[in-house]
């Protein structure tokens, strides 16, 4: 089954990349051999795909995240043009993440047999 997560908030302020991302690692690790986890990154949720973020001790972490479920096979992509309206389109991305395009976000939504957004 492919699963389409489409996250529009950004990492921190409130916990909607935060569970759609808990929710991915959760599928890929009790359903793994089931799922195929597919998350793309729209408006501030663009910003998950920084690098080097610094979190307190005991605070969850969207870059360690980003990083579990793509360790697991997942595909990550930002969209382009709002990565360029925030100014981050020039930027490093962690690692295993692609900008991308409208056009892939319907590709991949049409792919899907779920899609979940947050």
């Amino acid at each position: 089954m492919k699963i389409l997560f489409i996250i529009n908030d950004a990492p921190y302020g409130t916990e909607k990349a935060y569970n759609a991302l808990r929710m991915a690692m959760t599928l890929q690790k009790e359903h793994a051999d089931k799922v195929e986890v597919n998350v793309f990154l729209m408006a501030d949720a663009v910003t998950c795909a920084l690098p080097n973020q610094v979190t307190p001790q005991g605070y969850y972490n969207i870059e360690r995240m980003v990083k579990a479920i793509i360790s697991r096979g997942a595909k990550v992509k930002a969209c382009g043009s709002c990565s360029e309206a925030r100014g981050i389109s020039g930027l490093q991305l962690i690692e295993g993440v692609e900008i991308s395009t409208m056009s892939q976000l319907c590709l991949w939504t049409v792919e899907a047999d779920k899609v979940l957004t947050f």
